[in-house]
């Protein structure tokens, strides 16, 4: 399936799921400059060889992005001047700029950055015993239209270029030299729905995990998806050893697809058996992440149906007690009911655990601060 096919396809399903069909008007997009983030050393190589310069330069200049990380193409000193000013004439070396920084008690920071166009969007660094994780966004808004979630307010607005993923670790990563740590893992999970940009994302992971750029090793990067079915069987093809995540929310198809509408382009069934794929293709576990909602999916009846659906599915499940949006009805699961989901699954013998809960005294919820802060743009 070509991508406009596949884009129009998500977008009629996701409409038709929410009962509100909408046809927008195609606005004229602005012309966004090319991050220098994007470029991967082999073809940053290639356009150096296409505008009369030495391919080795690449080196130098990824040494300035990713170990120096400079701010500006002029401190890039061991270039020559007129090498820095085309590199300055055709590439943003900065597209993203601090809008609102939220810091909480944990130590979790969250930041709203605005876009080259003035669209924004969220990144968060969150503080473990392990290490310092990144959460990143692929998309201004989405389109997937998860009715608990605050990233689908307004809908989606455009992809974002691999470099402006690319920057928002490097953003983090200027935050945390100031006291000398360093961004040792990431997750794909900020706003948007990662394989809807799948080539940007793509890209993203093979800049990251670079030795020439940020040198994150793949087994501390994590990709989730709400469920295109496509892509996980095109994702499971790239045998890549970065983790991999379902958003699954529901043990079936009538309760997945009110919290979810892309379970009515993609059904339960479909879904487990791309999953099934992936794991028999590359040896490697699924997480299911399981958002609770009191009410909604969190007796132990839908526990035990659960675990029924994914006890032959080799996985690990990531209960998710989910944080309060003011534009959406749910509320949290009680911790009470919470361990007694938990306890149930481990009954049945699925590998599960709770996510640590983090930025509860911030807008700790996916898209939250964005939605605040950028009103206009989740209308």
């Amino acid at each position: 399936m070509d991508q406009h096919k596949f884009d129009e396809r998500i977008q009629d399903l996701v409409e038709e799921a929410e009962d509100k069909p909408v046809r927008r008007e195609k606005k004229e997009k602005p012309q966004l400059k090319e991050s220098i983030y994007s470029l991967r050393p082999e073809e940053l190589q290639e356009w150096l060889k296409e505008h009369g310069e030495k391919p080795f330069r690449a080196g130098q200049i990824f040494d300035w992005l990713y170990n120096k990380r400079v701010k500006t193409f002029e401190e890039m000193s061991n270039l020559s001047k007129g090498l820095r000013e085309k590199l300055e004439a055709n590439f943003a070396l900065t597209t993203l700029s601090t809008i609102i920084k939220q810091e909480s008690t944990d130590g979790t920071i969250k930041f709203l950055f605005q876009l080259q166009d003035g669209y924004s969007i969220e990144t968060v660094l969150m503080r473990h015993d392990y290490g310092n994780s990144i959460c990143v966004t692929t998309q201004v808004g989405c389109r997937i239209g998860c009715t608990f979630c605050a990233s689908t307010l307004g809908g989606l607005k455009r992809h974002l270029m691999a470099g402006e993923i690319v920057e928002q670790v490097v953003k983090v990563q200027q935050q945390l030299d100031e006291t000398n740590e360093r961004v040792s893992s990431i997750v794909i999970m900020g706003i948007g729905e990662p394989f809807d940009n799948y080539d940007a994302m793509m890209n993203f992971l093979k800049i990251v995990n670079n030795d020439k750029g940020l040198n994150i090793g793949a087994r501390h990067i994590t990709v989730s998806t709400s469920g295109i079915v496509p892509k996980i069987y095109q994702f499971a093809d790239e045998q890549l050893q970065i983790n991999f995540a379902v958003s699954l929310h529901a043990p079936n198809q009538e309760a997945r697809q009110k919290l979810m509408p892309i379970a009515r382009a993609y059904k339960i069934d479909e879904l487990l058996e791309a999953v099934r794929y992936y794991t028999k293709k590359t040896g490697r576990r699924v997480t299911f992440e399981y958002g609770l909602m009191s009410g909604e999916n969190d007796s132990v009846e839908v526990a035990e149906e659960l675990a029924a659906l994914i006890k032959n599915i080799k996985c690990h499940v990531n209960l998710i007690p989910i944080n309060y949006v003011p534009e959406r009805d749910y509320v949290r699961t009680s911790r009470s009911k919470i361990f007694e989901f938990e306890k149930t699954l481990k009954n049945n013998g699925i590998n599960v655990t709770i996510r640590r809960e983090q930025g509860a005294d911030i807008a700790a919820a996916c898209g939250q601060l964005r939605a605040q802060e950028r009103s206009e743009e989740t209308k």
